[in-house]
């Protein structure tokens, strides 16, 4: 038998040893087995996912806090909680783009940018500039002192983009400007493959007029900003400057005039005008070097053929996305540039039964040109017949 003041002594003991127990039970950090480092075979038996799961209830405020404290770190006060008290009612908007429906009208971004931006520091800093106009070219290496001279021409207010069909885009880095210029290369392809592609009007959005032009061009009598006033001051939706007449020059309408600031209409040959305000005398640019207004290269953009590369007929049909495009179409004489004729991506073509690779490039084009104009003539047969059928069936139920 103990002695009464042994059993006392036990109890106190006792006692005391509970209470420091659930003290230091209380305050002592909330852990998460999974987020402890002790060896797998310690709990043989215990399933930590369910563990997880039973006790999600508990904040993650706190886990966060817990697992920081077992690191010795403390959570930094400019990194946001993780925990977001999210309503989880189902969200749907129709208006929103197409796939987006399910996400809240404010943080929907339909339309992006080609301006580059830094790694580092405030985004609402990146910006020093954001250019208004966009001015692409497609290349090759062998046109590049061109394409610097051409370049010297555009304003800072233009962002440049490079479409490279040799695959030597890497090679321009001699070119101060080419460090702010956006390359884009893949072998052997034309400009209006590449605009398709990389030119959609929800990513070229922020630019007031794009220009798409060939690599042999001359641009001695040319300046960007000037070229856009008179374009503006006329009310161009869709525009080129003058070409300097040359041996081969196809039509009259593109063809520089000295007693004009801009000209809309031009007398051609017999019979190549069914009527004066269509093309090729009247609301026609040619493809070498077109100028796009932001609203009609959105119309443009969804006219060009995934498959016909060359855009051999877009000419004749590009009034088709502006009013009154006899009046928004045009040439601008006041700026003009010289077409040098190189042809260097004929030559990219494949030799083929004798041919040069020029030559199948050209009956390429003829081909697509061709074909365009079949599906452009089948895509409005079909629009009008179809109205005049549905027009023809609201007239019987009535």
């Amino acid at each position: 038998m103990r002695r009464p003041s042994q059993m006392m002594r036990l109890l106190l003991t006792s006692f005391f040893g509970v209470v420091v127990g659930f003290l230091m039970g209380i305050t002592f950090p909330t852990l998460t087995l999974t987020k402890m480092n002790l060896p797998s075979t310690l709990f043989p038996s215990i399933d930590l996912a369910y563990i997880e799961d039973k006790y999600s209830d508990l904040s993650r405020q706190r886990l966060f806090g817990s697992w920081s404290s077992t690191k010795g770190l403390e959570l930094k006060k400019d990194i946001p909680d993780p925990p977001y008290n999210y309503n989880d009612s189902k969200i749907w908007v129709p208006t929103n783009p197409r796939g987006a429906e399910r996400l809240p009208p404010d943080i929907v971004t339909p339309e992006s940018d080609l301006y580059l931006r830094r790694l580092w520091g405030d985004p609402n800093e990146d910006l020093a500039i954001k250019q208004r106009y966009l001015v692409t070219f497609t290349v090759g290496y062998d046109q590049r002192k061109n394409i610097d001279a051409a370049l010297k021409k555009f304003s800072d207010s233009f962002t440049i983009m490079l479409f490279h069909y040799d695959g030597r885009a890497s090679e321009w880095e001699e070119f101060e400007w080419s460090k702010r210029a956006i390359h884009v290369s893949i072998q052997k392809q034309t400009k209006w493959w590449y605009a398709k592609r990389f030119l959609h009007p929800d990513i070229v959005a922020p630019y007031e007029y794009i220009f798409i032009w060939d690599e042999d061009l001359g641009v001695e009598h040319f300046d960007s900003e000037k070229y856009l006033a008179v374009v503006k001051k006329h009310g161009l939706e869709i525009s080129q400057p003058g070409l300097e007449p040359y041996e081969g020059l196809t039509w009259e309408m593109t063809k520089k005039r000295d007693d004009t600031e801009v000209h809309k209409h031009a007398d051609e040959r017999n019979g190549w005008c069914s009527d004066p305000n269509l093309p090729p005398c009247a609301a026609f640019v040619e493809i070498m070097a077109p100028v796009f207004s932001r609203k009609a290269w959105r119309c443009v953009w969804h006219m060009i053929q995934n498959d016909l590369v060359h855009g051999w007929g877009l000419d004749f049909a590009v009034r088709k996305c502006v009013q009154n495009a006899h009046e928004t179409i045009g040439v601008v004489d006041a700026q003009w540039i010289i077409h040098q004729g190189v042809p260097s991506l004929g030559n990219q073509g494949q030799p083929e039964r004798g041919k040069q690779p020029w030559e199948g490039v050209r009956e390429r084009c003829r081909r697509e040109w061709t074909m365009f104009q079949d599906r452009l003539d089948d895509a409005e047969k079909a629009y009008f017949e179809a109205s005049a059928h549905n027009n023809a069936s609201s007239r019987l139920h009535r």
